[in-house]
């Protein structure tokens, strides 16, 4: 199917008419206040001083300190020269800095440039040149590629060094250390909210698998309405705990440092994501929630027994990628976790759609609960558009469950825009909605079930192969711990399916074994005809990256 984008222009609302409820009753002071997500520690300061905002190691942050020292780093920001629209960037790991940046950039009427820490000397050289940063905080563990990135750079950002007791330590780069530039700044810094809701917030590059990455830009209306839309569309209760396993640099950790300010709960801190951490710290300090991608809960499903002894409570996990595989939701649910399915994009401010539950599935066989729970789901609460279209027409297609199209977004959770960029913005907002590059379909109650990236689907003598399907099958073999399936070329039928397969632990399986796995629960034609085992090249969010292995079958297939 083709994915030419429509040109179609967006529809246009009509012009209101005249109406007395138009006359003498306009925006003042009293009646309208821009929506920001600054906003937000300011009412949980002030009505829950003393609960504790941010745990990292044995360090205690109360939600009252943590918004004072917000405030200093605003503060200091703009003593050292930051003006509103300016770019402030932070290299760092999941740390109560990275918590305060959210806060106290933002307070400055600067933009937040959260940076990747998987990416190498160039990637962040490019990011640091095209979003134009006036200071970069970063961690002391990063300083070999921050400070490779800076020799390309002239001029240079101001360098802040984050020097993180619990980190592996590090050459600092800069004249100041992160807690000698708080000490510069003024507690009470008088910060006001944007005059414009549509100020740009934050500044998030996509991962650009190809060319340089596009620089994604959020504004506090945006950042403020999906922060609320975590808490309503994931049912968080008041004074959750909240476990760093998603990066806060990855859509600025989707929007969640946001998110628990307003629900006044606790942020646990974790540099790494590794499988005994994690579950010690949820067994430690309680923890109800947190995210990742599918790897990082099949690592939690495939922990040694004992690692899991003693966690008695409830713990609520997110999970967003293309389709967890239906292996990690029913792992899940043996676990005792409840497991709730997310979607979106950078673009979109992370999740933008929910697999919202109802309460008839509880009483399915654990199968088909995962099968329910595996969808895209539903628009947030505050997006206010999610469908499936056809790209060419603009027209959503029926809920048949076959006719495939591509997800569309549109709402207040849908990015200003690229930066810089104007042909790829239009380009992405063709025809009055965001174009995913998502290939699905829609089911008969209106959940979106996604079938492939455009790229991804595989065309078999003419026939469409999911990738997606065919990894679902695999990760339904006791053996497979990952798995990735990609196109390679064939001289009869153009492309096949060829499968990367990371195996669990002391287990061993052949190729012809996953082979004969697949052909017994999929059509033949979509059974891979090749298997390779190793690990898999994964992003620094747990995202395989199937360009590598694109490349990979490439260069070892020929075509007679």
């Amino acid at each position: 199917m083709s994915l030419r984008l429509s040109k179609k222009p967006a529809a246009r609302s009509a012009m209101p008419k005249s109406s007395p409820y138009e006359h003498g009753l306009d925006k003042n002071a009293a009646n309208y206040a821009s929506l920001s997500p600054i906003s937000l520690i300011a009412r949980t300061a002030y009505t829950y001083p003393r609960q504790i905002a941010v745990v990292h190691g044995s360090r205690r942050l109360t939600w009252e300190e943590t918004y004072a020292r917000s405030r200093r780093l605003a503060s200091a920001l703009v003593r050292a020269g930051v003006s509103p629209g300016a770019t402030v960037a932070v290299m760092a790991a999941n740390t109560p800095e990275m918590v305060e940046a959210h806060f106290g950039v933002p307070m400055s009427g600067g933009v937040l440039n959260t940076l990747n820490t998987r990416l190498d000397a160039d990637a962040i050289a490019f990011m640091l040149g095209h979003g134009e940063a006036k200071v970069l905080l970063t961690d002391t563990e990063f300083a070999p590629i921050v400070g490779a990135a800076l020799q390309k750079l002239d001029p240079k950002p101001m360098v802040i060094d984050i020097v993180d007791p619990l980190g592996p330590g590090g050459a600092t780069l800069g004249r100041l250390d992160y807690e000698a530039f708080l000490a510069g700044g003024d507690p009470e810094f008088d910060w006001r909210l944007p005059a414009d809701e549509w100020s740009a917030i934050a500044l998030n590059y996509t991962s650009g698998t190809t060319g340089n990455p596009k620089g994604v830009v959020y504004h506090h209306r945006g950042a403020y309405l999906n922060a609320l839309s975590n808490i309503i569309d994931w049912g968080m209760p008041r004074h959750s705990v909240y476990l760093w396993t998603l990066p806060m640099f990855h859509c600025n950790g989707w929007c969640f440092p946001w998110t628990m300010a307003a629900n006044a709960g606790t942020n646990v801190c974790l540099r790494k994501v590794e499988a005994g951490p994690i579950l010690d710290a949820i067994r430690t300090h309680r923890v109800t929630h947190y995210c990742g991608a599918p790897i990082v809960h099949a690592m939690l499903i495939n922990a040694p027994a004992e690692w899991k002894q003693g966690i008695t409570h409830q713990v609520s996990c997110l999970v967003a990628a293309a389709a967890p595989p239906a292996s990690v939701i029913e792992g899940m649910q043996l676990m005792g976790f409840d497991i709730t399915h997310v979607y979106g994009l950078t673009e979109t401010y992370g999740p933008a759609s929910v697999c919202a539950k109802h309460p008839e599935w509880s009483t399915l066989d654990v199968g088909a609960q995962a099968e329910r729970n595996g969808r895209q789901g539903v628009r947030y609460t505050c997006e206010e558009g999610m469908t499936v279209m056809d790209p060419e027409t603009m027209t959503v297609v029926p809920r048949d469950g076959e006719t495939m199209g591509e997800i569309m977004f549109r709402g207040n959770i849908t990015m200003k825009g690229y930066l810089k960029n104007v042909a790829a913005t239009e380009e992405a907002f063709a025809g009055g909605w965001f174009h995913s590059g998502d290939l699905a379909v829609l089911q008969q109650d209106g959940y979106v079930k996604i079938k492939d990236r455009s790229k991804d689907v595989i065309i078999s003598g003419g026939e469409n192969i999911s990738s997606i399907e065919v990894e679902d099958t695999l990760y339904r073999h006791p053996a497979v711990l990952a798995a990735a399936v990609v196109a390679q070329p064939d001289p009869k039928w153009g492309e096949t399916p060829c499968a990367f397969v990371e195996i669990k632990a002391g287990v061993t399986v052949t190729e012809a074994e996953l082979i004969e796995h697949c052909r017994s629960h999929l059509a033949r034609f979509k059974a891979p005809r090749r298997v390779i085992f190793g690990e898999l090249p994964k992003t620094s969010t747990g995202k395989i990256q199937k360009f590598v292995l694109r490349e990979r079958v490439r260069s070892t297939s020929t075509i007679e």
